[in-house]
C-alpha cells in the first residue's frame, strides 16, 4: 500500500489542515500527557473521598471537560452532594463502590410510596451516569480495599456541592 489512506481535507480530521482564524493558546495547541503520578489533588472535595484532576482547565486548558480519579477509602462514604450543572460519567476501575440516590420518579417503589433510596452496587468495568443537580453519595463498603473510579464531567472544573442530607431536589432548587 503506497497510497495514503486519506488526503488533506478528507477523512476523520479534515480540520487538521485548516489554518486557524485566531491564535491558539499554548495549552490548546498540543496534546497533553498526564502521568498517573502527576494528578492534581487541589480539587473540590467531599468527606470520605480524595479527588484528583487529570484533565481540567488548570492542568491542560480544557474548556468543557473535566476528567480525573476518585479514591474512596475502605469502609467509608462521601458526603451527600451533587455536581451542579455537570453531567458526570463514572467508570469503576477497582473495588465495588456503591452509588446512592433518591428516586422520586415513582419507578423505584410500590405505587403511592414517596421517594425511595436506591443503591447501585458496582464492579470493575461498570459505568454510572449522574445527571446534573442529582444529589447522591458514593460508598465503599469493603473493609480492606479502597475503591477507585475515573470521572469525566461536562464542565471544565470539578463542581462539588456538599449537602446536609440526601434528598430529591425540586425543579426550582436545581
Amino acid at each position: 500500500m503506497s497510497e495514503p489512506l486519506t488526503t488533506p481535507g478528507e477523512g476523520f480530521h479534515p480540520h487538521l489542515h485548516d489554518t486557524p482564524d485566531r491564535p491558539t493558546a499554548p495549552l490548546r495547541s498540543r496534546l497533553h500527557h498526564i502521568r498517573a503520578d502527576s494528578l492534581d489533588g487541589d480539587t473540590a472535595q467531599s468527606g470520605g473521598m480524595r479527588r484528583f484532576a487529570a484533565v481540567s482547565g488548570k492542568t491542560v486548558g480544557s474548556e468543557k471537560l473535566w476528567m480525573g480519579q476518585t479514591h474512596v477509602a475502605p469502609s467509608t462514604a462521601s458526603s451527600d452532594h451533587h455536581h451542579g450543572e455537570s453531567e458526570t460519567a463514572i467508570y469503576v476501575v477497582s473495588g465495588h463502590p456503591e452509588f446512592v440516590f433518591i428516586d422520586d420518579s415513582g419507578q423505584g417503589g410500590a405505587e403511592g410510596e414517596g421517594p425511595q433510596e436506591v443503591r447501585l452496587r458496582t464492579s470493575p468495568g461498570d459505568y454510572i451516569f449522574v445527571p446534573p443537580f442529582v444529589p447522591h453519595r458514593e460508598e465503599n463498603p469493603d473493609p480492606e480495599d479502597e475503591a477507585v473510579v475515573v470521572i469525566a464531567r461536562s464542565t471544565q472544573e470539578a463542581i462539588v456541592v456538599n449537602l446536609p442530607r440526601l434528598y430529591a431536589l425540586s425543579p426550582d432548587e436545581s
